[in-house]
Order: structure tokens, then C-alpha cells, then sequence
């Protein structure tokens, strides 16, 4: 897939994977995110391997992080959502958001997945909404995961 970018006064956001701070990333999701805390260096690499990913740069330094599971034809799943708290406050989620949901290969699909106990307010203008039948949502679990990785299951 071609990579996208979208520059807009000293900021950038690029889809290029060559462009992001792996340790920036791993840094706010395993310490600050609440939603991955601990989770390793490796599965961070991993998961950004296997993801579309949209990295916010104000200059050379990541400021921010979006990253989409998708098979690019019915459906999305949007997480890993960040920016830090020192850039909140400028429209630049707003401009994150933009870039995701605007994205070539992201059109068309039938169902975006999210899943978020904060910013309802900034999702919810770009679609999405609660669950309007949480019965037939189903889920597998475990907050601890990242406790018991050992070398083997790394």
C-alpha cells in the first residue's frame, strides 16, 4: 500500500513505517496509554508490523499514534490512539482522526471497531457510536496478559 502523508504547518503525519519511534510508542503505550501498561517491546514491534499505522511528528520528534487492523475490504479495528498530553489541546487528534478515517484503503469498509473508555466526544464525530445491541458483542480478556509473559511467549 502506498504510504500517505499529511503535512499541515510544523506537523506531519505519515503512514510510512520507517518514520516511527518504536520506543516512543513503546514508551507511552507500556507507561501512560492505561489501556496496554507493561506491555513489551517486542509486541509493540509486532503489532506495528502487522498494522496501518499513522505516526503525528511535530518535526523530527512522534508526538502521537494511530494504528488500524484491517483486511482492507469490510472491516477496521482503530487502537494504539495517542497524542501526548503536551501537544493536547490543538486540534491534533482531530487531525489524526482525519487522516485515519480519510485514509485510500480504509473506504468502503461496512464496520470500524473501537474500543475506548475516554474521548467518546472525539470519536463519536467521526461515526462511531455505543454498541446499539451490546448482547451480540462477545470478547475474550485478560487485562494481566502482559504479567505473565515469560522469554517463551514472548
Amino acid at each position: 500500500m502506498k504510504n500517505a502523508e499529511h503535512r499541515f504547518g510544523e506537523f506531519l503525519i505519515s503512514t510510512d513505517r520507517s518514520k516511527l519511534d518504536l520506543v516512543a510508542i513503546h514508551d507511552f503505550l507500556s507507561k501512560y496509554s492505561g489501556w496496554s501498561d507493561g506491555i513489551p517491546f517486542e509486541r509493540v514491534k509486532t503489532s506495528v508490523e502487522n498494522s496501518l499505522n499513522f505516526g503525528l511528528f511535530h518535526g523530527e520528534q512522534q508526538i502521537g499514534f494511530a494504528r488500524v487492523i484491517s483486511d482492507f475490504s469490510t472491516i477496521a479495528y482503530l487502537g494504539d490512539i495517542y497524542v501526548l498530553e503536551k501537544y493536547r489541546g490543538q486540534g491534533l487528534s482531530k487531525k489524526l482522526m482525519d487522516a485515519v478515517i480519510s485514509h485510500p484503503g480504509l473506504q468502503g469498509l461496512r464496520r470500524w471497531i473501537l474500543l475506548t473508555s475516554t474521548a467518546d466526544w472525539l470519536y463519536e464525530k467521526y461515526g462511531f457510536k455505543k454498541l446499539p445491541i451490546p448482547a451480540i458483542y462477545m470478547e475474550r480478556y485478560d487485562p494481566d496478559v502482559y504479567r505473565h509473559i515469560t522469554p517463551e511467549n514472548k
